[in-house]
């Protein structure tokens, strides 16, 4: 049997929606990756998409019409690294501080007093490092991040409480809680500022965008009728549907591709 014909596990009422906003005229299928198109892991170089998701979401982005894109947390040359992106793919990343949007796209350039910034975050954010066992630090081209996935709970639950406390009063400095991160950067961002970027330069007239994290509510609550959100497990949500897995996301994008083939004839 193959992946396509696989029975899906999708309520007939998401399915119904997926039908729908596939017959759209320009379509933007717009996808978290971490937890979303791949499991959380423990390590960040280690994430890669789910095979069906990826063949579903390779498959979209040739199809006419239709525009793919991803749109995380990572850094832009993070989010290359693990997911490899189709060529046509767009890519927001750091929370839309980064946009690529083909070739020749202009990258992030900070001014003199935000790199001053960012340095002070970092040195700040290393202390409590120092300190807190299983903790660590990623850099970003406008921020650090406190992972404390490895932490014991009440050590990260500290780590995040002292990061706060020093930095959330602070000018300049932007806080975003994620699945155990805690995310600082140094240029205001969002992944809903990044959707509805992302619409008006495609030119959509309907997207679907899933995610699992809480900084993916910011891209679920631009989205308008028409449109499909679907929320990947149990946290509150915006989003009009919920599935509990990536295995889910992966008959999504696959009831998704089915649908839009024949809205477009292929």
């Amino acid at each position: 049997m193959t992946p396509e014909a696989t029975p899906l596990s999708l309520s007939p009422e998401l399915l119904a929606a997926v039908r729908t906003v596939a017959g759209t005229e320009q379509l933007l299928v717009a996808m978290d990756f971490d937890g979303t198109m791949a499991p959380l892991v423990d390590h960040a170089a280690d994430s890669r998409a789910l095979p069906r998701s990826a063949a579903a979401f390779a498959a979209l982005a040739d199809l006419p019409r239709t525009t793919t894109a991803l749109i995380s947390g990572r850094a832009l040359d993070s989010l290359r690294a693990v997911a490899f992106p189709p060529e046509k793919t767009l890519l927001i990343g750091s929370h839309g501080a980064e946009v690529w949007m083909g070739p020749g796209s202009a990258e992030l350039e900070l001014d003199g007093a935000q790199r001053e910034l960012l340095a002070d975050v970092g040195r700040v954010l290393g202390e409590i490092v120092d300190a807190a066992p299983g903790t660590l630090l990623e850099d970003k081209p406008a921020g650090v991040v406190l992972h404390t996935r490895l932490a014991a709970d009440d050590v990260a639950e500290d780590a995040v409480a002292a990061a706060r406390a020093l930095l959330q009063d602070r000018p300049g400095v932007f806080l975003k809680a994620g699945n155990r991160v805690l995310e600082t950067s140094v240029v205001h961002a969002s992944k809903g500022e990044g959707i509805s970027f992302l619409r008006q330069a495609t030119g959509a007239t309907a997207l679907v965008f899933a995610g699992d994290d809480t900084t993916d509510e910011d891209a679920l609550g631009r989205l308008l009728p028409g449109d499909l959100g679907v929320k990947v497990g149990l946290d509150f949500t915006q989003a009009q549907f919920r599935v509990e897995a990536t295995a889910h996301v992966a008959e999504l994008l696959e009831a998704l591709l089915r649908e839009r083939k024949l809205a477009v004839g292929v």
